[in-house]
């Protein structure tokens, strides 16, 4: 993804990171830049230096989001995935559930959605960007396993996916994600 700041600075890193835990845990409506630059030890001039709005850290912190996810797939796929097949395409699911242990708040994305209702926010780009390569992700998999026409397959099962984030948290059901890996073994035809 494009950066839309540069933070290449240990006080730029330093900045994203608090931003990161704050935005996510309290939400970024009720962080401000005070508490983000105090927080990681700088000051606001340091802040805005580096960033140059409270709305390209924004951007920024969803940018990071999505590429520490983007490597946590990664590795969970090389490391515990299966090799081949719709196994595959569950295991997202299986990684999904892993990367969200302990979390509270559920997908950062769908939680900054509802926060920036500004058209225009450069946040908002990040987050149509990450879903696409997100359905992205589905069709591959679902190529790579030889299914027939994964590109709407690949669609379908990616809503599905996005739809148990949501019912796990905002819906409450521990189960989500057990009755999406079964539709989308209906959806594929292996179910």
């Amino acid at each position: 993804m494009a950066r839309t700041a540069n933070p290449d600075t240990p006080a730029g890193r330093k900045i994203l990171e608090v931003a990161g835990v704050l935005f996510y845990e309290r939400g970024i409506g009720a962080v401000g830049v005070d508490l983000i630059a105090e927080q990681a030890g700088t000051t606001k001039k340091t802040l805005y230096d580096r960033f140059g709005s409270k709305d390209a850290l924004v951007a920024a912190y969803l940018e990071r989001r999505e590429e520490r996810w983007e490597e946590f797939l990664e590795e969970w796929m090389r490391a515990r995935g299966p090799k081949s097949g719709l196994d595959r395409v569950l295991a997202v699911l299986d990684a999904e559930e892993a990367w969200w242990a302990g979390s509270r708040r559920g997908c950062a994305f769908v939680n900054a959605h509802a926060e920036l209702s500004e058209g225009d926010h450069p946040g908002r780009a990040v987050l149509r960007e990450g879903k696409r390569r997100s359905r992205g992700k589905f069709v591959a998999l679902l190529a790579e396993a030889g299914v027939p026409d994964a590109e709407t397959l690949g669609a379908r099962v990616h809503m599905v996916y996005e739809g148990a984030m949501v019912n796990l948290t905002v819906g409450g059901m521990a189960e989500a994600f057990d009755e999406a890996r079964e539709a989308i073994r209906a959806l594929v035809g292996e179910g």
